[in-house]
């Protein structure tokens, strides 16, 4: 019995030592990473909050403490208003006209189509380009000028020009148009990639009980697509709020800030040299982001308990 207990103390010792290796190995190799998200997301955070509270700018010798004043201001500053209902529209409506557009779409090519793989290449590619790259080709194709392509082909059949970013009565709906585009593919591989792990076996049983197309789609197919149906809005809801690069590429917040955004206000405070107001712009969106992350989260976390 003695022998068994020095054996079973041996192995004990040996597998705690083991499992300190492992984690001497796995905080090694967190290490690196760590530090790099401290010094480029953690400490920048933390001097934003700081200057949020202070009167920072390129017109005073000092920094000042001025407590909430900057969100004092931000409440009454009606333009930041109009950033965030357009923030609100681009996102939502973006979110919405993607997903709705690339889900049938997965579906379709998610079937034994032929030539699907060059369809799926195709309405994925524009995902990988830059968005200034297609901020700047969008800028002439919806140009209001003769060599604008989209006008060129509304002139040939007698509807006339119309001045797609120059009135701000179709400006954000054309940027909305542009992202649409660009990005429905990228919500669309993430479909086809969920429609790929739903078994079979359910379809058939379905089939078997004569259930129709649509029948399917609604008690097979959209449940189990619930976790890219949360990965897409939720990201989607997340770059359509923090959006910037496509309307300052297109539209520089004009005609009138009627496409003016959170970021692209936040980035003229900043140009203006305001940079405490700036950093407390930052910090109003960051809180915004994440209450509404919030909310979609507990949204699709009861539709998922009630599923299941």
């Amino acid at each position: 019995m003695r022998n068994v207990r020095m054996a079973l103390k041996k192995r004990g010792d040996r597998t705690r030592q083991r499992k300190e290796g492992d984690m001497l190995a796995s905080w090694l190799m967190l290490t690196p990473m760590l530090v790099i998200f401290t010094l480029f997301f953690i400490l920048p955070l933390l001097y934003t909050i700081f200057y949020s509270f202070t009167d920072w700018n390129n017109y005073s010798l000092g920094i000042k403490f001025t407590g909430l004043q900057n969100y004092k201001n931000i409440l009454k500053d009606s333009t930041l208003l109009i950033g965030i209902k357009n923030s609100l529209i681009y996102a939502f409506v973006t979110v919405l006209l993607q997903n709705v557009i690339s889900l049938p779409v997965a579906v379709v090519l998610s079937s034994k189509l032929p030539a699907r793989n060059f369809f799926r290449t195709l309405f994925f590619t524009p995902s990988v380009l830059s968005i200034l790259v297609i901020g700047y080709l969008f800028s002439y194709i919806l140009s209001s000028d003769n060599f604008g392509l989209m006008n060129t082909l509304l002139n040939s059949i007698g509807m006339g020009p119309i001045n797609f970013l120059g009135s701000s009565d179709t400006a954000l709906a054309s940027i909305i148009g542009t992202q649409v585009w660009q990005w429905f593919g990228w919500s669309m591989v993430i479909y086809i990639a969920n429609l790929q792990n739903i078994p079979q076996d359910f379809y058939e049983a379905a089939r078997l009980d004569g259930a129709s197309a649509i029948q399917q789609f609604f008690h097979i197919t959209l449940p189990n697509l619930a976790p890219s149906l949360k990965i897409n809005l939720i990201t989607g809801m997340i770059s359509g709020l923090k959006v910037f690069d496509i309307v300052f590429s297109l539209t520089q917040g004009g005609p009138g800030n009627s496409t003016e955004t959170i970021l692209t206000l936040m980035f003229s405070k900043f140009s203006d040299g305001d940079y405490g107001y700036a950093s407390a712009f930052g910090i109003a969106f960051l809180v915004i982001t994440m209450l509404l992350t919030v909310v979609v989260l507990g949204i699709f976390n009861k539709w998922e308990k009630r599923l299941q």
